[in-house]
């Protein structure tokens, strides 16, 4: 019984990404010029946010090896969940198995709407050359690698300090991709260091932050005006809760 509930649990988590995903393409608010993110900010998080709210970050810290930097509003725990499995970012099979299948939909969503926001050539072997990204919670780099292939300039960045690690290591085997600029930092340091970018991503991030707002807010900062913020994340549906949270992270412990 139980292994029948967990096979059909698995193949629903396979069949169903477009699901488990807020579909970014019919959901505006998802891609926001640089003064509409920022006006549309709640002044506090909603009691759906409230989960993540439990460990504010403040000053320098280490976890299991995962080091958080000053004013990370990320969650202590993710950290050293994602730091226990790092060495496994490039393992299609692995516990990010639902990452790389998800990352042909997410290249491809990114490619054609800033190419249009952009007005670049979606046809262009390398339509974001001139651009500057920045991958915030980049892991060990499976969407920085393509965004810099499609010519962006690209800075990754992790408050995990193994999956920088895993990152540069990996994009060192490929010249196009060795001039990624990894960092072990977070979006709020970078704020701080006042860094801007044409385009700032951060996907399946949110939902693993302990202040959502506040993350949000320094995402905005991080964009030039007339630029061009990135979000996705995990349906707050039953459907989604059970296929990608009970399902994925609980029982077949994958990377989400």
């Amino acid at each position: 019984m139980a292994a029948r509930l967990l096979a059909r649990l698995r193949h629903q988590l396979l069949n169903s990404r477009r699901d488990i995903l807020e579909p970014l393409s019919s959901t505006p608010s998802h891609f926001r010029r640089f003064s509409d993110v920022a006006q549309s900010l709640p002044e506090n998080p909603s009691s759906s946010d409230e989960k993540f709210s439990a460990f504010p970050n403040q000053g320098n810290s280490t976890m299991n090896g995962a080091k958080s930097s000053i004013n990370s509003s990320l969650n202590e725990a993710e950290l050293a969940k994602f730091s226990a499995i790092a060495e496994t970012w490039w393992d299609a099979e692995g516990p990010f198995k639902p990452l790389h299948a998800l990352n042909p939909t997410r290249l491809a969503f990114i490619r054609s709407t800033l190419c249009h926001h952009f007005r670049k050539d979606p046809e262009s072997p390398r339509p974001f050359e001139g651009l500057k990204f920045v991958d915030v919670g980049c892991g060990g780099g499976i969407l920085s690698e393509p965004l810099a292939r499609m010519g962006a300039t690209v800075t990754g960045i992790d408050a995990v300090d193994k999956n920088i690690t895993i990152a540069g290591l990996h994009a060192e085997s490929d010249p196009v991709t060795s001039s990624i600029e990894y960092l072990c930092t977070t979006a709020e340091k970078l704020v701080e260091e006042q860094r801007k970018f044409d385009a700032v991503l951060a996907l399946e991030v949110i939902e693993h932050v302990a202040d959502p707002t506040e993350f949000c807010k320094s995402l905005a900062a991080l964009t030039v005006p007339n630029g061009a913020t990135v979000i996705s994340t995990i349906n707050r549906t039953m459907r989604a809760y059970a296929t990608a949270i009970v399902a994925a992270e609980y029982i077949l412990h994958w990377g989400l």
